[in-house]
């Protein structure tokens, strides 16, 4: 009776002693429900799918390719990634061991590598790049600085490198809001409880969804960060305005200064705003669902073309 369900959701369930999920305890949540988490997401209409075309969406071209899978989890977007560039050298990371178990556990083809890491700590685990794209799913809403984050996939780059970025965002309006919190609290939460008996991880999944940023300031932490060339495109079905592919690039060319801890572009002030390709009307924010991103750049080779080696 009364209830928000796009702003505060219907808090309905006795109080947890413990404190609530943040960036720094998610991880172990993940480890507890890695085992039920497949099935879980298998029963989203379009999961699977979904990562698939924002993977498609970085434009990646030719064998060979060395990527960066960031926060891999069960493997679903490593899977989307080797999908879209075959014959990868792929370095698949996540920060929870049980997620990472249950990924290897799967059949890969050769070059793959599994990493038990979180993002700060790749360089002590002997991850360095660069690399030529990176793939990001559901993972910058969980780092505790995200702006951080963003600057340290930048250092992984090459210039000219693509990275994706799938994550939800509904901050910006009222509809998003509400759509997430009724299939959260109507959906995801109940199906949880049923198969693992453990809501904790989802509803933290609700709340940190509800509290992320908008498309708006998210593409300027990009910009900041010193992305280029950035851009928004959402999701069919139920997740439209609600999931969205953000792509951007290390630029192709760099002046570069050392600075403490990385290497920046060098500028004067801060670094220029972002040119993400929406309007202010949010109808049109986001490039369609049909918006294949940087993959409307690649020419498609004439049919009988031989592949390239």
């Amino acid at each position: 009776m009364g209830e928000d369900w796009g702003v505060t959701g219907p808090e309905r369930e006795t109080p947890q002693p413990s404190p609530p999920l943040g960036p720094s305890t998610v991880a172990h949540a993940f480890d507890e429900q890695a085992a039920s988490y497949d099935k879980l997401v298998g029963a989203n209409p379009g999961y699977h799918e979904h990562l698939r075309l924002s993977a498609r969406r970085m434009g990646l071209r030719g064998r060979g390719l060395r990527l960066l899978d960031l926060g891999c989890g069960t493997g679903a977007s490593t899977e989307a990634l080797l999908g879209a560039a075959p014959g990868s050298e792929v370095v698949a990371v996540d920060a929870s061991a049980g997620m990472l178990r249950q990924a290897k556990n799967k059949n890969w083809p050769p070059g793959m590598q599994w990493v038990h890491s979180t993002l700060a700590e790749l360089p002590a685990k002997g991850v360095r790049g660069p690399f030529d794209g990176i793939f990001a799913a559901y993972l910058v809403r969980n780092l505790p600085d995200p702006d951080a984050g963003l600057r340290q996939i930048f250092d992984l780059l090459k210039p000219g490198a693509p990275v994706a970025i799938h994550e939800y965002s509904v901050r910006d309006h009222v509809r998003s809001r509400i759509v997430w919190g009724l299939v959260s609290w109507m959906v995801i939460i109940p199906m949880a409880k049923i198969r693992s008996g453990d809501t904790t991880l989802y509803r933290y999944l609700w709340r940190s969804v509800r509290d992320f940023d908008g498309v708006d300031t998210f593409t300027s932490r990009m910009a900041k960060a010193g992305f280029t060339d950035i851009r928004v495109q959402t999701m069919p079905g139920w997740q439209q305005h609600v999931v969205h592919t953000f792509l951007g690039r290390r630029p192709a060319e760099e002046a570069v200064v050392l600075e403490p801890g990385r290497l920046t572009p060098e500028h004067a002030g801060p670094r220029p705003s972002p040119r993400p390709r929406h309007t202010p009307d949010f109808t049109e924010r986001d490039g369609g669902a049909d918006d294949l991103g940087y993959g409307d750049d690649v020419e498609t080779p004439p049919a009988g073309t031989p592949p390239t080696s």
